[in-house]
């Protein structure tokens, strides 16, 4: 009888666990993180964490991100198999032409057309920590430390709904769970009855709790766009100025990415992301994204751990063939916190996936080139208008460039797509910045051709690459593939010396790592995909890959030698 009273999602998780190589998968995604970085650090620190996961587990050598290299459609493929045609996530900034402009309240008449804003512009407040959930005091290093776990299990309760595209059809904000085409792997694990969790860096990733909404028991996500206590702990420099965030200095961002580091192991040890025991135990899926890595490509310069005050190159140094004293230091404090995690878990019941959202791009600063975006886009949207005084401008209405470019345009016809292609490939920009090898600025203006870009697909062939067609009301009318080195950034002084969202083989050639629980050890060189951890993740559970829709559109495969 007792049997009998056990609910179905009970027994279906049970009848699963029979056929598992794992009861826990732990998901890492160490964000800028290539392939060559991880072989660089592990053949200089043999006894290093990473060394060790590559050593007693399979290593990918050749896997890859999606295009774009963001990351909401890096970490999309991760927890979906789905690449942006099927998921419909291209950026976690990007243009809708279906949905209405945020703060609509009344939906009639009024016309679609409206920039997503899936990042920190989400927050009920964008400078505080916490995103605006109102945990308390936050003002010093241990108040953070103190009160930021008491932010809620739901990321969305920290959302501005007025910040929220709004849904013709429904007049209701579009939250970014809902944005979302197809389900994760967060939502199987729900339907098997299964416990997940997920910290991230913004609010707006409650995307990855899926159309459903309820895919993640507990997403702790505090933001890392918010400002910098005054205060110093721990060493921490204080702010450089005022608006300082938690990206601007590397001993900043290594901070915020042990507080996400601490609700893992929390997570590891059977309690919700503020430590209180759960039931549910240790969850079935569940990790964080690291942006200390990220960062420390970014910086020119930055504090570093052993620095006694004094500040050190960020990025790569000796053309890029090796890491700098800020880069260095933040692969060994990523190091140290996998083997933190490591060492809170057991090997035989959990396995632990590391890989990355996106890569990064230039390694070698020689080639940076700091082009601003929007003198090139200004420039566009004044030639059409000369040439086209009665037609619809500005034509250029939204625009993301990293270190590519996407364009959305007014008016889609061939005519205005040719036009704009053919523009940016005369264009080039009045000024132009770099970098020579000690950091300093370099005026690099007037020696920049074709927008700092090498090729550009315009109208049906953008809408091809991306593999939608051109009808689709997210797709970009223009992509611009960058030059190797682009940056779109202030020009006129050194702000960060690489980027991401491109299709430069830095961008996108990331690690794929797995270590634990029914893992061998094999080394697979054949090309990969990181779309290719999801499927790898459910069975590692033994649950149904197919159940992933991305999985059945894409016929998205599990990571060979897994």
């Amino acid at each position: 009888m007792a049997l009998a009273l056990i609910p179905c999602s009970a027994q279906t998780a049970r009848a699963d666990a029979d056929s598992a190589r794992a009861r826990h998968v732990i998901v890492i995604s160490v964000d800028g993180l290539h392939e060559s970085d991880l072989e660089a650090y592990i053949a200089s620190h043999a006894t290093s964490t990473l060394a060790k996961f590559v050593n007693e587990g399979v290593s990918y050598s050749n896997a890859h991100t999606p295009f774009p290299s963001d990351s909401f459609p890096g970490l999309t493929a991760i927890m979906t198999g789905a690449h942006p045609r099927s998921a419909g996530v291209y950026y976690d900034d990007s243009w809708n032409r279906s949905l209405l402009p945020a703060g609509t309240t009344s939906c009639a008449g009024v016309a679609p057309g409206v920039e997503v804003t899936y990042f920190e512009q989400l927050d009920i407040d964008l400078n505080s920590i916490d995103a605006g959930s109102g945990v308390g005091d936050l003002s010093t290093f241990a108040a953070i430390r103190q009160n930021i776990y008491k932010m809620s299990q739901q990321a969305r309760d920290a959302i501005d709904p007025k910040q929220l595209p709004v849904d013709p059809a429904t007049c209701q904000p579009v939250y970014p769970h809902t944005y979302l085409r197809v389900n994760t792997i967060f939502e199987v694990a729900k339907a098997h009855g299964l416990h997940t969790a997920w910290s991230d860096k913004h609010v707006a990733y409650d995307l990855v709790n899926g159309p459903s909404g309820t895919g993640v028991d507990d997403l702790f996500a505090p933001e890392i766009n918010s400002l910098v206590p005054t205060d110093t702990l721990d060493g921490l420099p204080t702010p450089y100025g005022a608006g300082d965030d938690w990206t601007k200095d590397n001993l900043y961002t290594q901070f915020y990415d042990s507080l996400k580091v601490q609700a893992v192991l929390n997570w590891a040890h059977g309690g919700d992301h503020d430590g209180t025991p759960n039931p549910a135990g240790a969850p079935a899926i569940y990790g964080m994204n690291f942006q200390t890595v990220s960062t420390a490509q970014k910086l020119n310069f930055s504090h570093f751990v052993g620095d006694a005050g004094m500040t050190g190159l960020g990025g790569y140094v000796n053309n890029g063939a090796a890491a700098g004293v800020v880069l260095e230091g933040a692969l060994g404090f990523i190091d140290t916190q996998l083997e933190r995690i490591a060492a809170a878990v057991d090997p035989s019941d959990t396995m632990i996936v590391v890989s990355a959202k996106h890569g990064q791009s230039p390694f070698d600063r020689s080639q940076l080139r700091l082009i601003d975006d929007g003198e090139v886009i200004g420039a566009v949207n004044a030639a059409w208008a000369a040439a086209n005084p009665t037609g619809v401008n500005p034509l250029v209405v939204f625009g993301i460039d990293d270190d590519g470019m996407l364009l959305w345009l007014a008016d889609r016809s061939e005519k205005a797509t040719s036009f704009v292609k053919s523009f940016l490939w005369r264009y080039t920009p009045q000024k132009a910045g770099g970098s020579d090898g000690n950091g300093h600025f370099v005026d690099c203006s007037g020696t920049v051709l074709h927008s700092g870009l090498r090729q550009i697909y315009a109208g049906a062939a953008a809408a091809e690459l991306i593999g939608v067609p051109a009808s689709d009301d997210r797709v970009p009318d223009i992509l611009g593939i960058a030059a190797i080195g682009t940056v779109y950034s202030n020009p006129a002084k050194i702000k960060k010396i690489a980027e991401h969202g491109g299709n430069a083989p830095q961008d996108r050639h990331v690690p794929i790592v797995l270590w634990g629980a029914g893992v061998n050890r094999v080394r697979v060189d054949e090309a990969v995909e990181t779309a290719q951890i999801a499927p790898t993740v459910l069975e590692a559970l033994g649950l149904p890959a197919q159940e992933l829709k991305g999985v059945k559109l894409e016929h998205t495969q599990a990571l060979p030698g897994a």
